[in-house]
């Protein structure tokens, strides 16, 4: 090719090459801001702690946990249309949507209570061995549920169907949330070894267990099912597993305290609650790459949460509080205590 003819070569391509990096550097570029603010505070009142919170997208309500009974409230409306009562030390539900049925991990009793998700009425209870059965998950593809149990550091798996017991997984420590990769596969933070443990939902056999420096404290757990990445919330970072390898890939910075996040797969953002009354919210720019976009401003308490991915809205919940009492030796690091009559649900958008 003559000089001329790659100079006039070079002079036509340039701007489309041009174009072409820039719409490539657009794809994975971070948004400067969310625009996620408070857009709604709904005060439900009611009494009683809180921790879990759920949507039902489709159904269009929010579960919510108060400790001895499991409230429920129309996403719509702000107004709460159920109460589900006699749910001691109550963490949270899990929806069996194709069956009709919710299922709460009851603490206190160590049961598990089956709800019809029509009525909202108990249906049956389930006693099981583990203790202090803290969250819960519905796995549709082997229509069980699992809770995960504190005191004995194991999961109990319940045949979602007929509701017996059909098995316990020993997980080597204190388990938090867990996530499923919707391939049989079930993940879940061990909080008091800063690791996850991978198990077989259909054996129950566990298939690893895995470091997650420089996480301390993993709590709550969500999951990139297409790309198979793992969102571990931990006190001020949040760390990006890859589900295959089990390597920490990512830890951008989060608040403190956090016991709740989620992905949005449509918008690439990820959020986490913080009780310090801040929802953090990072851009995943690629699978290994994500970006700190800000936090926006809550209240003090907020720190589980629920993401409703057809809304792209997430609630979170707190109260208004009180001064913390003084220290005791049985509880030497009192913290502030929720005001009666004051707990809240606030909703953020865009």
């Amino acid at each position: 090719m003559s000089i001329q003819k790659l100079q006039e070569w070079f002079r036509r391509a340039c701007p489309l090459a041009c174009l072409l990096f820039v719409a490539a550097i657009g794809t994975n570029a971070a948004p400067q801001a969310s625009g996620y603010h408070v857009i709604r505070r709904m005060p439900v009142g009611g009494d009683g702690a809180w921790d879990y919170l759920r949507v039902d997208p489709d159904a269009h309500r929010i579960y919510i946990s108060r400790g001895t009974h499991m409230m429920v409230v129309d996403e719509n409306s702000g107004k709460v249309i159920g109460d589900i009562a006699d749910a001691k030390g109550v963490h949270g539900i899990a929806l069996a949507t194709d069956l009709g049925r919710g299922f709460t991990s009851n603490g206190q009793s160590n049961s598990v209570t089956i709800i019809d998700l029509k009525t909202l009425k108990p249906i049956s209870e389930i006693q099981i061995a583990g203790g202090n059965p803290d969250s819960i998950i519905y796995d549709p593809m082997t229509k069980r549920v699992f809770t995960f149990n504190g005191k004995t550091s194991d999961s109990t798996a319940i045949d979602a169907t007929s509701g017996k017991v059909v098995g316990t997984v020993a997980l080597g420590g204190k388990p938090e949330e867990a996530a499923l990769d919707g391939k049989g596969n079930v993940f879940v933070n061990i909080e008091d070894k800063n690791s996850l443990v991978e198990f077989d939902a259909k054996s129950l056999a566990v298939k690893g267990t895995w470091p997650l420096a420089p996480c301390e404290g993993p709590s709550a757990l969500s999951i990139d099912t297409v790309h198979r990445r793992l969102f571990a919330a931990c006190d001020k970072v949040m760390v990006v597993v890859n589900a295959d390898t089990g390597k920490v890939v990512a830890s951008p910075p989060i608040g403190g305290d956090p016991d709740g996040n989620g992905f949005d797969p449509a918008t690439g953002l990820l959020f986490a609650s913080c009780r310090e009354g801040l929802v953090s919210i990072i851009h995943q720019d690629s699978p290994d790459k994500y970006t700190a976009v800000g936090n926006v401003t809550t209240q003090f308490g907020t720190r589980t949460m629920t993401l409703d991915p057809k809304t792209h809205h997430v609630f979170t919940v707190t109260a208004d509080f009180k001064p913390a009492p003084p220290p005791t030796p049985d509880n030497p690091r009192p913290r502030p205590q929720p005001i009666a009559g004051s707990f809240v649900v606030l909703e953020l958008g865009q």
